[in-house]
């Protein structure tokens, strides 16, 4: 007795989103446990900073660095080109910019465009973009470049994937115009 094509389809569909809310949960318990800790004096304590202003030893290396912010390889790649753009200003995420933040979203879009060709890598072939609230995994605003897609795993397409927890960066930016000041 052999399944139905529509039921084989059904079952993918039902394994997809299973797999989908697994990877937001994760995600979720990522976000919960957050980077931020908040020290004695009350003063928060970000490794992102850190490695932005070259506190933290050893910080990752910084493939680019400018007055607004720092790109380096991501600790834990979803594919051969695997690269986080920072600002050196601490901005929890995404959610908290708004309509004054627009230049510096495109200045970090653009520099990291730069760098992904000084890697021979075609930017518009390439992931760029930001998780959302509550999908984030280290609370300091951070633009993912992603490198070939099809080197991901499948919990990396999904939660790389243009949704409501990740934005792309041309989508990212559309909506920052849109907020107020």
């Amino acid at each position: 007795m052999s399944l139905l094509p529509e039921t084989m389809l059904k079952r993918k569909k039902i394994y997809v989103a299973c797999l989908s809310g697994l990877g937001l949960l994760v995600l979720l318990s990522l976000y919960k446990t957050g980077s931020v800790k908040t020290t004695s004096s009350g003063a928060q304590d970000c490794f992102f900073c850190d490695f932005a202003h070259h506190k933290q030893g050893p910080p990752p290396i910084l493939e680019v660095e400018t007055n607004e912010f720092v790109i380096f390889k991501d600790k834990y790649p979803a594919a051969k080109y695997h690269y986080l753009a920072i600002p050196k200003e601490h901005l929890d995420s995404f959610s908290v910019l708004n309509k004054s933040h627009v230049g510096l979203v495109r200045r970090m879009e653009s520099g990291m465009k730069e760098f992904l060709k000084s890697k021979k890598v075609d930017p518009e072939k390439a992931i760029i973009g930001f998780h959302i609230p509550p999908f984030i995994s280290v609370k300091h605003l951070h633009l993912h470049a992603i490198y070939p897609p099809s080197d991901m795993g499948l919990g990396n397409k999904i939660s790389f994937m243009s949704s409501y927890w990740f934005k792309n960066s041309n989508d990212a930016l559309r909506e920052l115009e849109k907020r107020e000041l």
